[in-house]
């Protein structure tokens, strides 16, 4: 069947230079590619070094569903549950804590408080991994950790920089009792990761590629670092004295060597939307798909759920939210972001598939949120090109 996207050649091209300087898309309807096109420049500033359809793109949190299909992995095999306690898995993560505000990452001097500390303590060791994978278990969203290495680094040797890293997660105080709120947590899932390594033994570099990437033949998808020729460059960090290409954005990933459950991997559209159709294949009950029909089905189940925020494990659920990317897609639609500019959105409604790879963090995150607007556009944009051409109409209001 053939698909007029010119409407999405035009949002990419009126995007280029205010939203990002480089960006991939690729979509992909029924398992085909229906679209696949690069935008932009490495070097926009000088208009040279044009984005190609191999550049790596820093994937930011879309990295998570990576560190989550490999934990998934292990409960297809009996090794771990999901309703089991991550203390029967990680004993150091155990222990009452105090529930107290956590540092704002975006505003430095600033503190989040989800819940007063007269909501009392949390006992870490009664927490499960669903409660971790549906991001209700109640943890910070995040912690200062690559200032705290930094600090280490001038002191002790990397691997016990390393090892304080690890504790400070392990001994992290609470922002809210668990199952009372919803808040995306990094630290959540730098703790799924570290379950992958201690339940296989193996680094979460090597379980992510032999559980995953391998498997797929997603041959791109690597942690970092990686060449900067390879890679679209991302911000510019005063901390570093330099703009990070080719070395992951995220500071507390950086402060684990560019290896964390949270963040870390590169990767090109392609793949990514080769990802997210293998995990439509799961949905759909095919046979060569990374994890079986019932648990994608407990996956894009919802889990939790505060306003129009709803989660499954791992992942995010279509949102009732207009301004959410996911608001133009169908009700089972299920997926990703990524901090630095990053989605993969997947509609089984529509046996639909769309990665969308920026480096919207290159402009800094002081900016004027384009970001946002964007995404929202896109996913609408899609469906329109893909309702045109089928005749279908939108499955929601």
């Amino acid at each position: 069947m053939a698909y007029d996207f010119s409407a999405l050649d035009a949002l990419m091209a009126s995007a280029l230079d205010r939203v990002f300087p480089a960006a991939q898309v690729q979509v992909r309807i029924g398992g085909a590619v229906a679209y696949d096109a690069s935008f932009g420049f490495l070097d926009p500033e000088a208009r040279t070094r044009p984005t190609e359809p191999t550049t790596r793109f820093d994937l930011a949190s879309v990295s998570k569903l990576f560190t989550v299909v490999a934990f998934m992995t292990l409960v297809e095999e009996g090794r771990v549950g999901l309703d089991q306690p991550v203390a029967e898995v990680l004993p150091e993560f155990g222990g009452r804590r105090p529930i107290a505000p956590y540092p704002d990452p975006l505003r430095p001097g600033h503190f989040i408080e989800v819940a007063p500390h007269s909501a009392g303590e949390v006992d870490a060791g009664t927490i499960t991994f669903r409660q971790l994978l549906s991001h209700s278990a109640g943890l910070p969203a995040w912690l200062p950790l690559w200032k705290m290495a930094a600090e280490w680094e001038a002191q002790f040797t990397p691997d016990d920089v390393q090892r304080r890293l690890r504790e400070t997660i392990f001994a992290a105080p609470f922002a809210y009792p668990p199952g009372a709120t919803v808040v995306y947590s990094d630290i959540g899932l730098l703790l799924v990761g570290f379950a992958v390594e201690r339940l296989t033994g193996a680094t979460l570099r090597e379980a992510v590629r032999e559980r995953v990437t391998a498997p797929l033949g997603l041959a791109t998808v690597t942690y970092g670092p990686i060449p900067c020729a390879m890679a679209a460059p991302t911000e510019f960090y005063a901390h570093h004295g330099r703009r990070m290409c080719g070395e992951v954005h995220d500071e507390n990933a950086f402060a684990f060597g560019g290896v964390a459950g949270h963040a870390g991997l590169f990767g090109i559209a392609q793949d990514i939307a080769a990802f997210g159709e293998a995990l439509r294949g799961a949905w759909a009950g095919a046979r060569e798909t990374p994890l079986r029909r019932e648990t994608l089905a407990e996956m894009t189940r919802l889990q939790a759920q505060q306003g129009d925020t709803r989660r499954g494990l791992g992942f995010a659920l279509r949102s009732p939210n207009p301004n959410a990317m996911s608001y133009a897609l169908s009700e089972s639609a299920f997926g990703h972001l990524g901090f630095t500019g990053t989605a993969l959105w997947i509609d089984p409604a529509r046996a639909l598939v769309f990665a969308c790879l920026t480096n919207h963090v290159y402009y800094g995150r002081a900016c004027e949120d384009t970001l946002t607007p964007f995404r929202a556009a896109l996913a609408q944009t899609i469906v329109r090109c893909v309702q045109s051409a089928h005749g279908d109409q939108p499955t929601h209001p």
